[in-house]
């Protein structure tokens, strides 16, 4: 399947762009750690691990504000990397630092975000440190600013997302519930190269392969911190398809992950069984229009929350405010970043201080809930570029009838 063969379409060059790269994001990070006179940095967290060496392991990697890195590594066997040590508890990196020429640092970034708070102490307690700060807030906002590289990825991963979506209409079949289409869209996910998870920050996240919503589902309120919400199947995971029959007239939302490259891309497309109430296509084209009025209007030095606000100001002159980003449970929030994890800073809400910058990921998903017919609206990825913004995920936007 020549598809499946493309996914790694140019090993060599990849491998060669790869290595630039990192070094393109480890001064990054030194040069930050530098401007906050922080001495050293460890990180643990596999996505940040992996932001910083191409691969995850189990262990820890230490970069000095000056220096090459060490990666100090609990498992696998046979890592190649440079300056490799194999350890089996956090205490004895104080213990290999000297032995490596290098002086315990009086400084330290640590992943105080995301780590447990015993892993948190033990770090603490390996160092005779001055001083401790968050890592994980700088790594998010380094990791926001993208390389050409990441840029080059999200677009490999765009094109193969668009591919699937296309796909859709010819795996349904009248009489499916919705769990039932969800499963042969992941088929088809997993046959163009998907991942087959859905990497997120955060607690309340657990997701997979994506969402889809169908009917009155849609507006099921969930605990979990995505646009909308949807029963699920089991109280165990409360989100999304819950094994309803697609009936004429539902509107079925795929919002479904863009994860066939490490660097993901988020997309939301709207299907209907048959034809739908005529609410649905106006405020389904409310979501393009707003869509197109961001691409307009945002560039460098746009704050999020103008971009929040014109949403908003588009959704009220439509009286749609009732049913924009669900019903009985209301998110507050139009977009946000996209990169290895699927909410990456920033967020695109009424309070936001942050700015759009140059090579900034973002996705923009204004979406509403018409009850007893189901979610509509649309959802693409934008890059920030010099001067505006491009649209990464291409694809048919209005309602296509099944």
């Amino acid at each position: 399947m020549q598809h499946l063969l493309n996914i790694n379409y140019n090993k060599m060059n990849y491998e060669e762009a790869l290595t630039k790269d990192l070094e393109i994001r480890r001064r990054r990070l030194q040069q930050a750690m530098q401007d906050m006179n922080i001495e050293g940095c460890v990180l643990s967290t596999a996505v940040n691990v992996f932001y910083m060496t191409g691969l995850v392991y189990n262990g820890y990697f230490y970069l000095p504000a000056e220096g090459k890195p060490i990666h100090f590594v609990k498992r696998p066997e046979g890592i190649s990397l440079e300056n490799t040590v194999y350890i089996r508890k956090p205490e004895q990196i104080a213990d290999e630092l000297p032995n490596l020429n290098r002086s315990l640092p009086k400084s330290l970034l640590i992943e105080t975000d995301v780590i447990s708070f015993g892993e948190c102490a033990r770090l603490l307690n390996t160092f005779s440190l001055d001083e401790a700060a968050n890592a994980s807030t700088l790594m998010r906002k380094i990791r926001s600013i993208k390389t050409a590289f990441e840029v080059e990825q999200a677009r490999v991963c765009a094109r193969r997302h668009e591919t699937v979506y296309k796909l859709i209409p010819s795996v349904y079949r009248n009489g499916m519930t919705d769990i039932e289409l969800q499963i042969e869209i992941e088929r088809l996910m997993r046959l163009h190269g998907s991942l087959g998870i859905f990497r997120s920050y955060g607690e309340n996240m657990d997701i997979y392969m994506g969402s889809l919503l169908v009917g009155e589902n849609a507006e099921a309120p969930s605990p979990f911190d995505f646009a909308l919400g949807g029963a699920g199947t089991n109280p165990i995971l409360p989100l999304g398809a819950s094994g309803e029959k697609i009936k004429k007239g539902d509107t079925i939302m795929v919002d479904m992950a863009g994860n066939y490259t490490p660097w993901m891309t988020d997309m939301t497309r709207v299907f209907s069984a048959g034809k739908t109430l005529e609410l649905a296509y106006r405020a389904h084209q409310v979501s393009i229009d707003i869509n197109n009025r961001v691409m307009d209007m945002a560039k460098p030095g746009v704050s999020c929350a103008e971009i929040y606000n014109l949403s908003m100001d588009m959704v009220v002159k439509n009286n749609l405010e009732q049913y924009f980003m669900g019903t009985k449970q209301q998110a507050k929030f139009v977009g946000h970043g996209v990169g290895l994890e699927i909410n990456e800073p920033p967020v695109l809400t009424p309070r936001s201080k942050e700015l759009l910058e140059p090579n900034i990921v973002f996705a923009l998903e204004p979406k509403f809930v018409i009850p007893e017919v189901g979610a509509v609206g649309i959802e693409n990825t934008y890059l920030v570029t010099e001067s505006g913004v491009e649209k990464l995920t291409i694809l048919e936007e209005a309602i296509i009838e099944l």
